[in-house]
């Protein structure tokens, strides 16, 4: 076996995890149309305890798990390609590792407080709508560890002295970038209503855009890579 054999067939799980997030995404009734803060107890409760959304909760949250843990290999080679960078110590792919571990943490717990204010529907409304803020808020405000591993992967890519980097310049900007539009979610916690809300332009729509535009370009990325060092393994046994 080559040594990027297993790097291929992690890579080739990111179409399954695509197809997952796409799924829990529309079946989420939450999601579509996002919930606003401002929604009283009873609403909320209304909202859980009707028929046409309760399934819809559940299963939903269940296919959305697959997701996190879909992200695992994303990252995985993100740090193994990271490691083939021209750097004098691994402190950076250590970092990526640590962070690799608490992003897809962040959205179990979400799925967690959702699965959750579904399970017993018919409990008091205060607390359903405890579940649903604790839901919403871990889903939305837990940005760090996003933004510390695109800001990681740029640092890495800029410091890729190699005659071939692993990496082009140009992916360094965009994580940068995806780091910036990321930014805004951190401060959701101070806002009801309006852009800054959970369900408002910056936290809710740019934040979930930028993380699917991320995994739909690194993925890419990643895949030219893992291409050329199959090439080079084939060139140089």
């Amino acid at each position: 076996m080559r040594r990027t054999d297993g790097e291929l067939i992690l890579f080739w799980t990111l179409p399954a995890v695509a197809i997952i997030w796409i799924s829990a995404f529309f079946l989420f009734p939450g999601f579509v149309h996002p919930m606003p803060p401002t929604m009283s107890a009873e609403r909320v409760a209304a909202f859980y305890r009707d028929p046409a959304n309760l399934p819809r909760i559940r299963y939903s949250m269940i296919v959305f798990n697959w997701f996190c843990v879909g992200l695992i290999p994303i990252l995985m080679l993100l740090v193994m390609q990271m490691r083939r960078m021209a750097h004098r110590t691994p402190i950076l792919s250590y970092c990526m590792l640590a962070c690799a571990a608490g992003g897809p943490a962040i959205f179990l717990i979400a799925n967690l407080f959702w699965l959750l204010a579904a399970f017993r529907p018919e409990r008091p409304p205060e607390l359903t709508q405890l579940f649903n803020d604790l839901a919403w808020v871990t889903f939305t405000i837990q940005v760090p560890y996003l933004i510390m591993q695109s800001v990681l992967l740029a640092l890495a890519i800029y410091w890729d002295q190699q005659p071939r980097p692993v990496f082009k310049p140009w992916v360094a900007h965009f994580n940068l970038l995806v780091a910036a539009a990321l930014a805004p979610a951190a401060f959701t916690g101070l806002a009801l209503s309006g852009p800054m809300s959970w369900n408002g332009l910056l936290p809710f729509w740019v934040k979930n855009i930028a993380i699917a535009v991320w995994i739909v370009v690194m993925a890419v990325v990643l895949g030219q890579a893992i291409r050329r060092q199959r090439v080079e393994d084939e060139v140089c046994p």
